[in-house]
């Protein structure tokens, strides 16, 4: 450990839990504490967290990592947090909040949106007029899912109305936890955007929109103020300081939501830079210095974590996601009839099994979308499969099925992206639990015919780009090094020797989903 290096406290606050982090300003993650955080569901959409659990659980994790003693606490300069996204929590004015956490999973408020569309000229079920006007100022806008954090709002005005009028301000996930740091409110220009309340239309002023905030029935004064993610909030307050155990003016950086600080923690941050994440879901994004969206196949370049720069975002709803339901569902499913345990470390089991069998899984297609689709095509009836299946395959087979069905939906999402961007991918850098797949790395490599840079510690490329939003913020480390940070384990190269297969078998991938979209919708009919 170098003695004159400086570490951020980063904490990556997802749906699952919080995980603390100690990161040194130039990436490397020394160690990490996490702990998990219930999800209440229930009928009619409803997906809740309590934010008291994230709060403990973020304490908790940061005095068990603090009491380890790894890194000296006079060494820890800053704390940055980066939290899940779209999600929203109603506090009074003294900071409490007035109910749980309306998450990004809740979709009581789809009646709403669907009545906030209605007009006589509908496009994909959206009223054409309003859709435009949300694009021009905003790049996007509300889906008609109800899980953006303005239906969340409200669906809260309409059926809590003492929660609403009670309201101080409506805080997303990580500016929630910035309050409970510091005792200070604000919203970074990437948190609040998702509410699709912000005019982006000059990255040097962007502003709440009053003709949108008209539009649908709120008041600005219930939002938080607006400030750049590399911003210092403030110091942290003495009370958490002598909780956690960290030096009182330990000072706050505002921070990033997750997807912002995996782009940033990637390492791709130069605009046209891409990264592809595979972790549950997937997405594919690179910073780009322009406002601009692609309504048809739902990519759109939104404010970044770094001031003057977009971030083109768009996400697939199932990657690894496939395998975890082959893993718990089908494999090791847990009932009366079958008692097997599961196996640790499936997954490298399944490594071992994809590279047995010859590329192509003897032209054996999965599709993954398992949970309907949102990128490139907003499906969400549309269902997966395995197509041509035969009596002389094996597990093995579709276990690289799988592998490879998902690289074909990312580049499916590439060949729009690339379109987006008007140029093609130099590299990918690969994030997330998937990178750490060596086979799945060279699939990715030879079905997107890119070469792929497998991220050193992928699955924690959301707690390094906290780490780096905080040290650009503190003025520790610029910009343009952060790519010279990031430590790159291997590098993938397309194989040639299977350009012919993978073509041939992403062709019949895109047949697929047009024979297959009228069923879809069909079976969920009836």
């Amino acid at each position: 450990m170098n003695p004159e290096e400086k570490y951020i406290l980063a904490i990556d606050h997802g749906t699952s839990g919080a995980k603390t982090a100690i990161v040194s300003i130039h990436g490397d993650v020394v160690d990490w504490v996490f702990q998990d955080v219930k999800l209440y569901l229930d009928k009619g959409g409803k997906a809740e967290q309590d934010p008291a659990e994230w709060w403990d659980a973020i304490k908790a994790t940061t005095k068990k990592l603090i009491d380890k003693g790894i890194v000296p606490v006079d060494k820890i300069v800053g704390v940055c947090n980066t939290s899940q996204w779209s999600g929203t929590v109603p506090v009074d004015k003294d900071g409490n909040h007035l109910m749980n956490a309306v998450i990004w999973m809740d979709t009581r408020g789809a009646y709403i949106m669907e009545r906030l569309h209605k007009g006589l000229i509908k496009v994909s079920g959206y009223n054409l007029f309003k859709l435009l006007k949300w694009i021009d100022i905003t790049g996007g806008g509300p889906t008609r899912s109800g899980k953006d954090p303005i239906a969340h709002i409200l669906y809260i005005k309409e059926q809590l109305p003492d929660v609403y009028k009670n309201t101080y301000k409506f805080l997303e996930p990580q500016d929630y936890v910035n309050l409970k740091l510091t005792g200070k409110i604000a919203a970074s220009y990437a948190s609040i955007h998702c509410h699709w309340l912000t005019d982006i239309r000059d990255m040097n002023n962007i502003k709440y929109s009053k003709p949108l905030m008209k539009m649908v029935g709120v008041e600005q004064a219930k939002f938080p103020e607006l400030m750049n993610s590399t911003d210092v909030l403030g110091p942290i307050t003495d009370a958490v300081a002598s909780e956690l155990g960290l030096n009182r003016g330990t000072k706050v950086v505002l921070g990033a939501p997750d997807l912002h600080a995996a782009a940033v923690g990637s390492g791709a941050v130069n605009n046209f830079e891409g990264h592809v994440c595979i972790g549950t879901s997937d997405w594919l994004c690179c910073h780009v210095p322009y406002k601009k969206t692609d309504a048809t196949h739902n990519l759109a370049s939104v404010p970044s974590a770094f001031k003057g720069k977009y971030l083109l975002i768009d996400e697939q709803e199932l990657a690894g996601g496939c395998l975890a339901f082959l893993r718990d569902k089908v494999l090791y499913h847990k009932d009366e009839l079958l008692k097997e345990e599961r196996v640790p470390d499936v997954y490298k089991i399944f490594d071992k099994m994809a590279e047995r069998v010859e590329p192509g899984s003897n032209n054996l297609i999965f599709t993954p979308w398992v949970f309907g689709e949102r990128t490139p095509v907003d499906q969400h009836a549309l269902r997966g499969g395995l197509h041509n299946l035969s009596l002389e395959m094996n597990r093995e087979h579709v276990i690289r099925a799988i592998f490879e069905g998902v690289a074909y939906n990312v580049k499916w999402l590439l060949i729009y992206a690339e379109k987006f961007i008007k140029q093609q991918f130099k590299w990918l850098n690969l994030i997330g639990g998937g990178a750490n797949s060596n086979i799945w790395c060279q699939i990715f490599a030879d079905v997107l015919d890119r070469p792929i840079r497998q991220v050193a510690q992928p699955i924690q490329a959301n707690a390094r780009g906290a780490a780096f939003i905080a040290a650009v913020g503190l003025g520790l480390l610029k910009e343009e090094e952060i790519g010279q940070c990031i430590k790159i384990s291997n590098e993938y190269k397309p194989n040639p020797a299977n350009r012919a297969i993978y073509d041939k078998l992403f062709k019949e991938f895109l047949e697929i989903y047009k024979f297959s979209k009228k069923m879809s919708l069909r079976l969920q009919k009836g």
